[in-house]
């Protein structure tokens, strides 16, 4: 009986010992632990509850006074239906008082983007749900909604109600504080509502006995510098540039790659700009390997005034010699350079098909251009070409889509710049192109799948 009676407290000390590690945030009684970063809303406390109530137009949020690194968080949320909220972590504030980071979104709109990741003042989405639109079910309109946020290293996981919505690579912020958002309202009508907050707690050591893993349907962003994870690596993705050299690459109608025009430094690789700005035609580069169905991630970041692309199904014996010709993602400063106004209909600014069909937010049209980011800041595009189907997307919104070897298609040919190419666009494979446009223009990370 004593025996057994041992074995009994053992086992409860351990059970409490692993309860242990959770911090509870929040005490129940008042907002200890907690500071307001600006005034256009009211936090109160009602029971175990926090509450949140907005009455301006700017975005007010109640900050932990310790920042926090590495973290699994829980809490529970309701929010009004008619607002916009979230959860700010690894954030910080600029000496104006702006708060800027990383954000899981409670957004019960019908835009349904909740348990997605915004970087508050700083990036704006980053993971929309655009790019998990099963997770878009989660979040439960007008009821308690359970968030998990699990911040590891780069790694960020994010679940609603036990669903997983967001699974990202991001080393921007590593620690910072947790901040609970009120969104500011555009009319006096809309003063009053509230968000509200209960059962916040964190866990912050021994990290592996809590932490949890992604599903591998769920996509991953990975935003790292040419960098494959282990589940993009188990997915079939390889690096189509190394970070290092030009292997696996040449010169358009050339064995080798170009000596000039190009430089690689801090592991990127970037258009030496000719001073000019035109296109040098010769010094593109090509892919020793031809492709016909594939996925195509890479990063760019733009200087002002820039004008560049990346070209897909090349074939090099449509012109012989010149430059390559193939379908286009075109990538351009639209404030800046003179080629965002011509064409038709905007089809040759940034993220078009170049020439052909122009970019527009085809995940949620009411955001607009929000899929743009300033000069100077990296991008996150993707070309997926299966068989005929190709979509554009960038930073996580579709922004083309279209079918080739269509009589559709064959029309838009016929009116653009490539009418004179004979079957533009419906090769069944070909070459991959980095073009040389005279302007600096860097790229990492560009990787590459085939299915």
């Amino acid at each position: 009986m004593k025996f057994r009676l041992i074995i009994c407290l053992f086992l409860a000390g351990t059970s409490l010992m692993a309860q242990d590690n959770w911090t509870t945030l929040f005490n129940g009684q008042n907002l200890d632990g907690w500071k307001v970063l600006g005034t256009d809303a009211t936090f109160s406390v009602s029971g175990d509850t926090i509450i949140g109530t907005n009455r301006g137009r700017t975005n007010t949020f109640l900050a932990t006074e310790k920042p926090y690194g590495d973290f699994i968080l829980e809490l529970d949320v309701w929010a009004d239906p008619r607002m916009n909220s979230g959860i700010q972590f690894r954030s910080a504030q600029r000496p104006n008082g702006r708060v800027f980071g990383y954000q899981a979104e409670i957004d019960p709109s019908e835009r349904a983007y909740s348990g997605g990741i915004y970087d508050e003042a700083r990036r704006d989405w980053l993971y929309p749900l655009s790019l998990n639109p099963a997770g878009q079910k989660a979040f439960k309109l007008g009821e308690w909604n359970k968030y998990r946020i699990q911040a590891i290293g780069s790694s960020i996981v994010v679940w609603v109600n036990d669903i997983c919505t967001a699974v990202l690579e991001d080393d921007l912020s590593l620690s910072g504080f947790i901040a609970l958002q009120v969104h500011g309202v555009g009319t006096k009508a809309e003063e009053g509502r509230q968000a509200k907050w209960r059962n916040i707690r964190l866990w912050t050591s021994q990290l592996a006995k809590e932490s949890r893993k992604a599903p591998q349907d769920v996509y991953q962003l990975n935003l790292l510098g040419n960098n494959l994870s282990d589940r993009e690596k188990n997915l079939g993705w390889e690096m189509l540039w190394n970070g290092k050299n030009l292997k696996g690459w040449r010169q358009v109608h050339a064995k080798r790659a170009p000596a000039e025009g190009w430089k690689i430094e801090n592991a990127e690789l970037s258009v030496v700009p000719s001073g000019d700005g035109t296109s040098s035609d010769g010094k593109d580069l090509i892919t020793k390997k031809s492709y016909s169905n594939f996925e195509l991630s890479w990063q760019y970041k733009l200087t002002e005034g820039a004008n560049s692309g990346i070209k897909y199904l090349v074939n090099e014996d449509l012109n012989p010699n010149g430059g390559a010709i193939g379908l286009e993602f075109q990538l351009l400063d639209n404030q800046k350079h003179p080629d965002a106004k011509k064409g038709r209909n905007g089809n040759r600014t940034q993220a078009s098909l170049y020439d052909l069909i122009p970019a527009e937010n085809l995940s949620w049209a009411d955001m607009g251009k929000r899929f743009l980011r300033g000069i100077g800041q990296w991008n996150h595009a993707r070309i997926i070409v299966k068989g005929n189907k190709v979509e554009h997307w960038l930073n996580g919104f579709k922004v083309v889509e279209y079918e080739r070897n269509t009589d559709l298609f064959n029309e838009m040919v016929s009116k653009s710049k490539y009418k004179d190419w004979p079957n533009f666009g419906n090769e069944k494979s070909g070459h991959i192109v980095l073009q040389d446009h005279g302007n600096a223009v860097s790229f990492r990370s560009i990787k590459i799948r085939e299915f």
